[in-house]
């Protein structure tokens, strides 16, 4: 009787989606020691009672269980970076129990979604694919000389330094460009700018040494006196907060392009955080007077972005559906952060990619 093995830690993922037999053989895999089961649920819906009691460790991305339903929890972890889609959830509110990101597994599809939309614009891809459609040649290198450029030299600022933008830096820097970082608060020191969070292997800038300079602030003065640096590129890549709300707007967008100066195209700016950080308002101005030369956008405000939107018209805008980071490498990404976290719990260690609450991200 006492040779009894104990019942089997559980691991159970909420998601909105099915997961499919092979993906669940993948997961049970990955975590041999655990029982796993999953449920498929509508966005922000609760996960049942029955569910909830009986899970050690939950892996989610909008759906939780009720405080009264979470006692045995040990963790819950978010498929997504951000978290503020769900913490208004009484779980953020009325427990503590540890919450984690999926932060560090965007880095590398985001970085290139970005390249790839910095080189369509530089390249004039679009006019080229419109006129292979039409199967015409046509050799007017003429206009190449004058409208094509490539990124060696350019500047290009990365408000925002963590995993997305050490993984940005790194491309930058290996197409020849200029680096320079903004955080919210001061890295003064080698060790201050080591990235202590989840990275996939052979990605980021785990040392912090690609920028040639870095630079800090959470009001809008220490913002502009950044965008005043002469920047080519501006890549945002903040969380959504209080304070980042807004953050860039018409004055802004004006000090970028008078700093960068009448040498080549104006600047470009890239959005892979939230639509809400910038006035979109002010960008769709921006870009109509031509203060910028152009924009990759893979967030909106609103999202979906309405069909009658006038920012799918401006002029030099390219805009995808809030999907930079996916692909089918992003859910075991996600989940490699999860099971560093369950030995973690076991060695009585602090969990990567812990959700500070009261701080937003």
């Amino acid at each position: 009787m006492g040779d009894a093995a104990l019942p089997k830690e559980h691991l159970l993922i909420a998601f909105m989606h099915d997961l499919t037999p092979e993906q669940l053989e993948e997961i049970r895999a990955k975590f041999p020691e655990l029982e796993v089961s999953s449920v498929t649920l509508k966005r922000g819906e609760d996960i049942p009672s029955e569910l909830a009691r009986k899970a050690t460790y939950i892996v989610t991305f909008a759906n939780l269980p009720k405080p009264e339903d979470a006692e045995n929890v040990q963790f819950i972890h978010f498929l997504s970076a951000g978290l503020n889609h769900v913490i208004q959830h009484p779980i953020f509110r009325e427990t503590a129990i540890p919450l984690t990101s999926s932060s560090g597994v965007h880095g590398p599809p985001i970085a290139e979604w970005t390249v790839m939309n910095w080189l369509v614009h530089s390249r004039r891809y679009a006019t080229m694919y419109e006129k292979q459609k039409k199967h015409e040649w046509r050799d007017s290198s003429s206009g190449y000389f004058q409208g094509v450029y490539d990124q060696v030299g350019k500047r290009v600022g990365i408000l925002g330094y963590g995993s997305i933008g050490r993984q940005i830096g790194r491309v930058s820097k290996a197409l020849g460009m200029t680096v320079y970082a903004y955080t919210a608060s001061p890295r003064p020191t080698p060790s201050s700018r080591h990235d202590n969070g989840f990275i996939v292997p052979g990605t980021g800038d785990k040392e912090g040494t690609v920028p040639v300079s870095w630079h800090h602030g959470t009001d809008k003065a220490s913002v502009r006196e950044f965008l005043a640096l002469g920047l080519d590129h501006l890549v945002i890549s903040l969380p959504l907060t209080p304070q980042t709300t807004h953050l860039l707007g018409a004055e802004e967008f004006a000090l970028l392009a008078a700093s960068q100066g009448s040498k080549g195209p104006k600047p470009y700016l890239t959005n892979i955080s939230r639509g809400k950080v910038l006035d979109q308002d002010a960008l769709i101005a921006a870009l109509n007077s031509g203060e910028l030369s152009g924009a990759a956008l893979d967030v909106t405000d609103p999202e979906p972005l309405p069909a009658e939107h006038p920012l799918w018209d401006v002029p030099n805008v390219q805009i995808s559906p809030h999907v930079s980071s996916l692909g089918v490498e992003y859910f075991s990404r996600s989940l490699d952060i999860a099971k560093e976290n369950v030995g973690r719990i076991k060695r009585g260690e602090d969990l990567l990619n812990a959700y500070k609450r009261g701080k937003g991200y």
